[in-house]
């Protein structure tokens, strides 16, 4: 192995320390859904507030994260996630002790706060860290951070719940915060902040309030910050939801944490064969309008007409492809970050406009699927709300297609395009 070979080989374990960071940040939002039953039996929490409690992490995205975005180069990309997973672990040491829901419901807003700061900068230094020709494949790993997280959580919380209480499942996940910020400063030299993509160093930043107007003022972090909430929202809702489903259904924990664990892992399949797909040429739109329709019609099959309208098996295989085949939706979503962003210098912030309304879609989506759940009476109207994401998901998807064929015009002609306000 040659010396470049060598360098190159250092840097992409660097990337993968940093998507592991991702991982570890995406625990604390999946840790909540196998611990609803026990919450609620110990804190008496609510459906609505298990709604709550499951979105409410996203808060500080939602609320900050166009502005992080904006100042991730000032504070240090690296720096911005030790940071943030230092919040993390002890804001989830503090919500392993909270005497009631409002204080639990606080730290959950404290936890989203840290999970900003870690999962904001991540695509950002991964691309920093990667060769050009590899960043859609390494941003396609990138994308299966949520769902391996959320996987790990279904499987691994309900055993531990069940043997040492919710409590300790609170504590466990702030050490492996801790664990991960050690792992990251020590593997992540802190030099890497000063350097740009590939290696090449970093130009001076723009000021912070230029590229938050300039990414604001641009149509495409419109279109796939919105797109992605459209995916977000129902995918959390669906999936952060599911323990309750297969409890109420009197099915067992073990079973219920392997059942829910699977439908959230295959997510993971999706983003990785998303970004093999964009690496050989496949167009963006035709990934996004796939994900969009799958997630649509799974969600009609696994959910309408309740419990008695299709074979349990069918209804599960139905979950899988939904979750499977809209896992090609956040991939594909970060490359469009990339391409769409303004300029070199609003990639950050862009994806900060992207994550805020992820975030928001986050938020929003459990506590609208609880609420649907409600006033029906049990899951059997989930699909209308899931629906109806997906179809703003496709008139999306033709506003992006129709932007990407713009701004392919205008190169061949030669033509500078000045970004579109939405």
């Amino acid at each position: 192995m040659n010396a470049d070979d060598a360098h190159e080989l250092s840097r992409l374990r660097m990337a993968l320390l940093v998507i592991g960071a991702g991982v570890c940040a995406a625990l604390h939002v999946g840790k909540l859904p196998p611990a609803v039953a026990a919450l609620q039996q110990a804190l008496g929490l609510s459906l609505v507030q298990a709604g709550f409690a499951v979105s409410l992490v996203q808060l500080a995205g939602m609320a900050l994260g166009v502005a992080f975005g904006a100042l991730a180069d000032g504070l240090g990309l690296r720096r911005s996630m030790l940071l943030g997973l230092a919040l993390l672990a002890l804001a989830s040491v503090l919500g392993g002790v909270a005497p009631g829901v409002g204080v639990l419901l606080a730290t959950r807003a404290l936890e989203g706060l840290g999970f900003l700061l870690v999962v904001l900068p991540a695509p950002g230094l991964v691309r920093r860290l990667v060769p050009p020709q590899r960043v859609s494949l390494v941003l396609g790993l990138w994308g299966a951070y949520m769902p391996l997280a959320t996987a790990l959580a279904l499987l691994a919380g309900p055993p531990w719940i069940a043997a040492f209480g919710w409590r300790s499942w609170w504590w466990l996940l702030g050490a492996v915060a801790a664990a991960a910020a050690i792992a990251l400063a020590r593997g992540v030299p802190a030099s890497v902040d000063a350097i740009g993509a590939a290696g090449a160093p970093a130009a001076s930043p723009t000021p912070w309030a230029a590229r938050l107007a300039h990414t604001l003022g641009a149509r495409g972090p419109w279109l796939v910050a919105v797109a992605f909430a459209m995916y977000s929202g129902q995918w959390l809702a669906v999936i952060g939801f599911l323990p309750t489903i297969y409890t109420a259904a009197g099915v067992s924990g073990a079973a219920t944490g392997a059942l829910s664990a699977l439908v959230a892992a295959v997510n993971m399949a999706g983003n990785i064969a998303a970004g093999r797909l964009l690496h050989r040429g496949v167009r963006q739109p035709r990934l996004l309008a796939v994900g969009y329709v799958a997630m649509a019609l799974a969600a009609v099959l696994a959910f309408a007409g309740g419990d008695g309208a299709a074979p349990a098996w069918l209804r599960y295989a139905a979950l899988l492809a939904f979750s499977m085949l809209g896992g090609m939706i956040p991939a594909t979503l970060f490359s469009l970050a990339v391409r769409l962003a303004p300029g070199e210098h609003t990639l950050s912030t862009t994806v900060g406009w992207v994550q805020q309304w992820s975030s928001f879609g986050q938020f929003a989506g459990p506590p609208l699927v609880a609420w649907v759940a409600s006033r029906a009476g049990g899951w059997h109207w989930t699909w209308v709300a899931t629906g109806a994401c997906s179809l703003a998901g496709l008139v999306l998807t033709a506003a992006i297609a129709r932007t990407l064929r713009q701004r392919a015009a205008a190169r061949s002609a030669g033509v500078s395009l000045p970004p579109r306000r939405p």
